[in-house]
């Protein structure tokens, strides 16, 4: 399912297809009649791709399973905390689910502020929180045909 970018200033969500990367980062500076408009100075945009080679062993491709319902859950926890724990305009946080081949997307974690020290704190805290607590389930499909599930790092 198609993701689009809501009406409020937090974006969350799971799709089974390619990420909206663009829409994504126009969503991040309001336009404007918006409310946020002419308040963003910087703007911080993480974008989770599938690498090729992870050490020695050529990964054409990842699969993801989720949770849907709880992680979806968890997304719209995870941009409200940054929100209120940082100074921020706009905050996105979206996975892709199901087969994502190299180099796609497969997770964007965004956030806009009027300074960039927010943004950059709000960003990072969000993609390495995501990765520990959300019900997300990340294997490796090798080119040989082996597959591996992943367990998440610590940051």
């Amino acid at each position: 399912m198609p993701l689009s970018p809501p009406d409020g200033p937090l974006w969350t969500g799971l799709t089974d297809g390619p990420l909206p990367t663009d829409a994504a980062l126009a969503f991040l500076v309001p336009s404007d009649r918006q409310p946020g408009a002419g308040t963003v100075g910087g703007t911080c945009l993480f974008l989770g791709t599938t690498r090729r080679w992870t050490g020695t062993d050529e990964t054409p491709s990842l699969h993801y399973e989720a949770y849907h319902a709880m992680a979806e859950a968890e997304l719209v926890r995870l941009a409200e905390a940054a929100a209120e724990r940082w100074d921020l305009v706009r905050v996105v946080a979206l996975h892709r689910t199901g087969r994502v081949p190299a180099p796609e997307v497969s997770v964007v974690c965004a956030a806009s502020a009027p300074h960039r020290a927010d943004a950059f704190e709000a960003c990072r805290w969000l993609i390495d929180t995501l990765k520990q607590d959300v019900p997300i389930w990340k294997q490796e499909t090798r080119a040989d045909g082996s597959r591996a599930w992943v367990q998440p790092e610590t940051p």
